[in-house]
């Protein structure tokens, strides 16, 4: 299944170049990536879990890290986006710079790796 993938595809510019950069970025950081859904959203996910989501709204986008310890760690580096426990919302026009998205990425990454039995 492809499902970050179609709802990728499904996407109108320049929201689709936004979501497809975190996609990707996700996919060449990490092996072992898989597609999947995450709270009926489409997700990447890893050794089973959800790594995260970027879904579009109609005045945002949103990265869903799956983790409110993975938020609360990088919380002073989200000061110039609204964000809660568990949504960073941003735009095109400000996007997530790509060194704040690695360390969203590694960060899950490290809890899901640090999970026991998985």
């Amino acid at each position: 299944m492809a499902e970050f993938t179609d709802y990728i595809a499904g996407l109108g510019e320049p929201e689709k170049s936004a979501v497809e950069r975190i996609h990707q970025r996700a996919l060449s950081r990490l092996g072992g990536v898989e597609e999947g859904l995450g709270y009926g959203m489409p997700a990447l996910t890893y050794r089973g879990k959800t790594l995260l989501s970027v879904q579009v709204a109609k005045s945002h986008i949103a990265y869903y890290p799956f983790s409110g310890a993975v938020v609360g760690a990088l919380e002073g580096d989200l000061a110039n986006f609204d964000h809660s426990k568990g949504a960073i919302r941003f735009s095109v026009d400000h996007p997530l710079p790509d060194d704040l998205v690695d360390r969203l990425i590694d960060l899950r990454r490290a809890e899901i790796d640090l999970k026991p039995g998985k």
